[in-house]
This record gives C-alpha cells, structure tokens and sequence, in this order.
C-alpha cells in the first residue's frame, strides 16, 4: 500500500448527515490539516430502503446543507457521488469508483472506532484494508480492537465530540435552539425548509 510521492492525499469521511453538525466538520477540519491529508471529502450516503420516512431528510438536502456548511473552505469537499450508484451503496464500490475517476489520488478511509469492529464483515474487507489506509478517530466509550493491529490502520487523536444529528432534530422538532449545534447557514436552512416538523 505505498503511495506515490506526488499523489494527492484524501481522507474519505462518509456518512447520512442527517444534519451535518459542528462535529463532523471539527473532525473533517482536524483530519484535513492535522495529519498528513491534502483534503477530507464528505461522501452523503444515499436514501436507504431501510430509513423511509421522514426522520431521514431526502438525499438532495442533505447534501445541500453540507455544502452550505463547509463553504469557503478548500480543504473540504461534499460528495454526492453514490446518488448515482447502485444501491444498496457498498464502500468497496465507492473507493473503486473514486479511484477510476481521479488515479492521481490516494484515498484514505475516515472511520469511528465504533465502526472498526464491523469492519471485517464489510463487502470485500479485506480488499479495503489491503488497498487502502484507514485512519480511526476515537468515539465515546469504545475499547481498542483487534483490527487495530493491521498495517494501514492507524489512530488519529482527533478531538472527542459527541454531538448527535437525532438530538439536533429532536430539537428542531421541539423548537428549540440548535444554535452552534450547526453551522449558521445550516440552522438558517434547517428553519427555513421547515425540516423535520
């Protein structure tokens, strides 16, 4: 898994963002110009079959407010690129299709300790580990695991925030200030769109 000297480095940070909030942007920054990085690009995960309903915002919104949120910063990049893949979306998949369309990049794998123990039962896991670097920031009151101890894994100290998207809707819903929780732009759509009511 070497990595040619004048590749660009980027950090794949993939999720619903159902919203976007001040945390995944405090880690997404940190990542970009913290560690070895060029960029982080935030990959929206589309609509799934199994969250129908109004709890998750359509996939067109949420990448909309995640670009409102990381306006003005180069280092960050909103991508909608699994919109138009098959789904269910597969990691593999998007890391493969991302490689195709820019072959000069080195894409690294964004992912929470909690996430990391699931990771062996992943679509082609072991494919993702042999091809890919995966850097693991920490998540609250998760214990070290065994996938640690693989070559290209390696542990970011990050900044711990444990801000949750379901309390910023509970919130929303219950009209009360998600101020800071978000990003003003953010907020202000939020409000406006009546999202979540």
């Amino acid at each position: 898994m070497s990595t040619p000297s004048n590749a660009v480095k980027i950090g794949l940070l993939f999720g619903s963002f159902n919203p976007i909030h001040t945390g995944h942007l405090i880690l997404a920054n940190f990542m970009a110009t913290h560690t070895d990085l060029d960029a982080v690009w935030l990959v929206v995960s589309p609509q799934s079959p199994f969250k129908v309903g109004h709890e998750l915002l359509a996939e067109e919104h949420r990448y909309e407010l995640v670009r409102l949120a990381i306006e003005g910063n180069a280092q960050l990049r909103a991508l909608d690129i699994e919109f138009r893949m098959p789904k269910p979306s597969y990691t593999i998949d998007t890391l493969d299709e991302l490689r195709r369309q820019h072959p000069a990049h080195h894409f690294v794998l964004l992912m929470g300790e909690d996430n990391l123990p699931g990771l062996p039962k992943w679509k082609e896991a072991e494919r993702i580990l042999a091809e890919h670097e995966v850097y693991v920031y920490p998540r609250p009151d998760v214990a070290a695991t065994d996938v640690y101890r693989r070559p290209g894994v390696k542990v970011v100290e990050a900044p711990l925030l444990d801000i949750s998207a379901t309390f910023i809707r509970d919130c929303v819903r219950a009209g009360k200030s998600i101020r800071y929780l978000v990003p003003e732009t953010v907020e202000a759509r939020i409000l406006q769109a009546d999202y979540w009511h």
